[in-house]
């Protein structure tokens, strides 16, 4: 009798113990709830956070430390049921005080079960508004810092970019002076209609490297043979190094097919032939290579093609060769590049699911090697040229640009098509409302309420059965199309617009 009388001695000491110890924690609200979400302890921890005395709290639903909204859908029964079934429910929330004020709560439930039946729950609350103010806060400060480095480098960015595309434009008015004052026999001719060609594709790509850093370009993945695309440009690439290098070709004869799109494809190979020109002021050799390999590492497992650009220059520095695919990042004067190169490959090879290594010695030059996943569809080798078929039927083109629509109207003209050309969507619709019409090519940002996308919909109920396409220079509302119309990227050249006339349903 005695020695059982010192056992629920000892019991209720300890269950003193544990009570005092609930109720004593100041930074926690610990509390009990039977089964049904009424309030049956409270400690001290409840009172500080939420303002309840014991008196005022026992016996009351646990709801009322809900928001209205809260409690109008259902949250707080959803909690007890979510407890029950998955044996813990977690969150944080808003939760209302005693006094009407809001705090940042994390709370937890557990079940509490007695020989196997719910007798309640146990909740935990934490008042953590003061945290979460600290990392809104934080998450602005970061905010703040990522604008002024963008303001900074958008600094950097512009000596680069307005050297280039002044030399780019000087090339153009220069070769147009002496095409307009020429004799088409005379070879000078031939050569400013070439440097014409070179400047505008260069400016095309000077854009797209803009663009893919501001994360606006218009990715079109497809199967490619690697070999064909690179004697595509070959010419491009030649342009490229200038005369004072010589350009080496070692093109396995059966490479691999890859997925990717061929525009930045031949961005990125053009903008490792630049760079690597640059890094040899005195002449040399660069030698591009596409070799099929089997890798059998952790990041990559399987069948690749490395594309290689080596060039027998200066070299990298290992203090900066980590960081040389960082936007804005270049080694060259003011005005001799943008920073902008390296990274666009960058992220093309990321983009395919691939990647991109340097191995660099100092006076003995460097390789970059591009692996790209082999791709078993099969791919196409139709060029560029054998796409360009000429039509026939009546467009309608709608452009406000004047020089712009110069351009669009001539190709499509020398694709067989007649061109009614309207300046916005408004003149656009007026001029639907007469027959004649066989597709609408528009641009998607214009003037006006309706600019072109909003004008591809409105036909779309109007005019179900006219094929749309729309022509977009890697546009922020581009980005609104979803796949519902065609887009051709800007700038197009004919066998492009060709090719994407060709897809329209008729």
């Amino acid at each position: 009798m005695v020695k059982k009388s010192s056992q629920q001695r000892d019991l209720f000491e300890s269950e003193r113990s544990f009570r005092l110890l609930v109720e004593g924690v100041a930074d926690y609200a610990l509390y009990m709830l039977d089964p049904n979400g009424i309030i049956t302890s409270w400690n001290i921890g409840g009172e500080r956070i939420k303002g309840y005395s014991p008196d005022e709290i026992l016996g009351q639903h646990f709801s009322r430390f809900y928001t209205e909204a809260d409690r109008a859908s259902g949250k707080p029964a959803r909690a007890l049921r979510t407890a029950r079934e998955q044996g813990r429910y977690e969150e944080e929330g808003w939760r209302v005080r005693k006094d009407g004020t809001f705090l940042w709560a994390s709370v937890v439930i557990d079940p509490i079960y007695e020989n196997g039946a719910l007798v309640g729950f146990a909740k935990i609350t934490r008042d953590i508004t003061e945290r979460r103010n600290a990392q809104i806060r934080l998450e602005a400060m970061q905010t703040q810092l990522a604008e002024s480095q963008k303001f900074d480098a958008l600094g950097q960015l512009t000596g680069g970019v307005a050297h280039d595309f002044n030399n780019l434009l000087m090339i153009i008015s220069g070769s147009l002076h002496i095409l307009k004052k020429g004799d088409p026999e005379d070879s000078r001719f031939q050569r400013a209609i070439s440097a014409i060609e070179t400047a505008a594709k260069r400016g095309a790509a000077l854009t797209g490297q803009l663009l893919t850093f501001a994360r606006r370009q218009s990715v079109n993945p497809q199967a490619i043979h690697l070999a064909d695309r690179i004697e595509a440009i070959r010419e491009v690439l030649h342009a490229g190094v200038g005369s004072a290098v010589h350009l080496d070709f070692d093109i396995e004869r059966e490479v691999w097919p890859v997925k990717a799109d061929i525009s930045e494809f031949e961005t990125g190979l053009l903008n490792l032939v630049i760079n690597a020109r640059d890094a040899m002021p005195d002449g040399g050799t660069v030698t591009i290579g596409a070799h099929n390999i089997v890798l059998d590492d952790p990041l990559h497992n399987g069948e690749y093609v490395a594309i290689t650009v080596n060039d027998t220059g200066l070299g990298i520095p290992s203090d900066v060769v980590d960081k040389i695919f960082e936007p804005f990042f270049t080694t060259k004067p003011v005005g001799k590049g943008t920073g902008l190169g390296l990274s666009q490959v960058h992220g093309f090879a990321h983009q395919a699911g691939g990647t991109i290594k340097v191995a660099s010695e100092l006076g003995k030059g460097t390789t970059f090697t591009i692996l790209l996943p082999r791709e078993t569809a099969t791919a196409s080798n139709e060029t560029p040229e054998a796409a360009t078929v000429r039509g026939s039927g009546t467009v309608l083109l709608v452009e406000d640009n004047p020089d712009v629509a110069l351009v669009s109207t001539g190709l499509l003209e020398q694709l067989g098509y007649s061109v009614r050309r309207v300046a916005d969507a408004e003149a656009a619709l007026r001029e639907l409302e007469s027959d004649g019409v066989d597709f609408v090519f528009s641009d998607i940002v214009m003037p006006g309420k309706l600019d072109g996308l909003g004008l591809a919909h409105l036909l779309r109920q109007t005019h179900p059965n006219l094929p749309i396409l729309l022509a977009s220079g890697y546009s922020e509302a581009a980005a609104g199309v979803r796949g519902d119309f065609p887009i051709l990227r800007k700038p197009y050249e004919i066998h492009e617009l060709s090719e994407a006339i060709s897809k329209l349903p008729r």
